[in-house]
């Protein structure tokens, strides 16, 4: 078969055009395999970065304290449920459990009484049931079912340390302000009540850890009111000890 001589350049240069295509091809797709390569390798040392920074990354809920007289905010540091917490601490959540606990008001009493049971140990909190029980005629659903309100006022907390050098006793002093229905005067009565508390793991509970989220626990509590007389002497006394200071 003869091939017309004008045409052989021809089909020369076109076969050299596929050839160059050809290669044209091999190069993209090479160069494509090592980007991918190169990102791949990227991609790994990522991962591996990551898993080896994940133990040093951790939440810890924290608690934002407001004092209500003074506003000041400060955070409460975390408990882990061992140790001994600082005096501060405690002086504040035994100030909060006696202000809740011992109020009484009919637009906060449901939960009020919720919150002082996230308080109790097992024992505690049956007391602490049976006394609001609707039967009990002491019960502050009986005695203020006129509209009464109580206001709490915590004055002092005092802490002591057992013979054997246990610190799980505290006296917290404290006056209550009783407003009969709809009178504007208060009634002020002066109260010591005795506590014997002790710290257990934060419950697991979110309702309940809201509420005490340091895991405090008031095994006992025996509240009894003070004479005038004793209350004018622990002011006067308080007064003494400011003066020489």
């Amino acid at each position: 078969m003869s091939t017309d001589p004008s045409l052989a350049g021809y089909y020369a240069e076109a076969a050299g055009w596929d050839r160059d295509r050809a290669r044209q091809f091999e190069r993209r797709a090479r160069t494509a395999w090592i980007v991918a390569g190169i990102s791949l390798v990227c991609l790994l040392a990522s991962v591996i970065a990551l898993m080896v920074l994940m133990p040093l990354k951790s939440v810890e809920p924290f608690l934002v304290r407001v004092d209500s007289r003074t506003g000041i905010v400060d955070v409460v540091p975390p408990y882990d449920g061992s140790g001994t917490l600082d005096e501060t601490i405690t002086r504040y959540l035994l100030t909060h459990y006696v202000t809740v606990c011992e109020r009484f008001s009919w637009s906060t009493a449901e939960s009020d009484y919720e919150e002082c049971a996230a308080f109790h140990a097992a024992q505690r909190n049956q007391v602490w049931a049976a006394a609001w029980a609707t039967a009990n005629p002491a019960s502050p659903l009986n005695v203020y079912k006129d509209g009464s309100t109580m206001r709490t006022d915590v004055q002092s907390v005092t802490f002591f340390k057992r013979s054997s050098g246990l610190s799980d006793l505290a006296q917290v002093r404290f006056a209550k302000a009783l407003r009969r229905g709809n009178e504007a005067d208060e009634q002020r009565t002066y109260w010591i009540a005795t506590v014997q508390y002790a710290y257990a793991k934060p419950a697991s509970d979110p309702r309940v850890r809201r509420w005490n989220p340091l895991g405090l626990r008031i095994i006992e509590y025996r509240a009894e009111a003070e004479s005038s007389d004793a209350h004018r002497d622990a002011k006067a006394a308080g007064r003494h000890l400011v003066e020489k200071e």
